[in-house]
């Protein structure tokens, strides 16, 4: 590393922190940086989290590290922990969207900023708000790409036929983030 904090390729080495977060959808591995949260990883077992881990090395060109006292994840685990409790109903934390540019990020973006907690959006209700109004599908990659999720909700976008649509963290996760705030009943069982 040389005085002005760059690697070897010329890319500003920052310091990536992380931690897993216990919830009721499994655990969660929150990542964040100096900018911000930058990476909400579900089912955050051993293997899914190494996984993670290691995809973030290789695309910030630095090692994450473990440390959930950091002051950059403190706030993150008080919002997560109070929205999965019922105590909050929106996240107000500083983001890091390096992980996502372009359209996708654009899309995100205004789902994170235009679709509150207990409302849902169809795929090309969102492309229209973007200005994409034939973008629906597009709209359905960005989701799927989202680095952010929960606190980028991209749960709350849904199939315009009713259906729930689809999920990185699987339709079960996708039911339950829905049900706590309050889109679909209680899974029964």
């Amino acid at each position: 590393m040389d005085s002005q904090g760059q690697n070897e390729q010329g890319q500003n080495e920052q310091q990536v922190v992380w931690t897993v977060v216990g919830t009721d959808i499994g655990p969660l591995l929150l990542a964040a940086t100096g900018g911000g949260l930058l990476n909400v990883v579900f089912h955050a077992t051993d293997a899914v989290r190494d996984k993670a881990l290691a995809r973030l090395a290789a695309r910030l060109g630095t090692q994450p590290v473990e440390a959930p006292g950091s002051p950059l994840l403190t706030e993150a685990i008080r919002q997560v922990e109070a929205y999965f409790s019922g105590g909050r109903r929106a996240f107000e934390l500083p983001l890091d969207w390096s992980l996502i540019s372009g359209f996708n990020r654009q899309v995100l973006r205004e789902l994170a900023s235009g679709v509150p907690y207990g409302a849902v959006v169809g795929y090309g209700d969102l492309a229209k708000r973007v200005g994409q109004p034939s973008a629906a599908q597009a709209v359905g990659v960005a989701m799927g790409a989202n680095p952010l999720p929960v606190v980028v909700p991209c749960h709350r976008v849904v199939a315009s036929d009713g259906g729930i649509g689809g999920f990185g963290g699987g339709l079960e996760t996708k039911r339950k983030l829905l049900a706590l705030e309050g889109v679909l009943p209680e899974p029964l069982f």
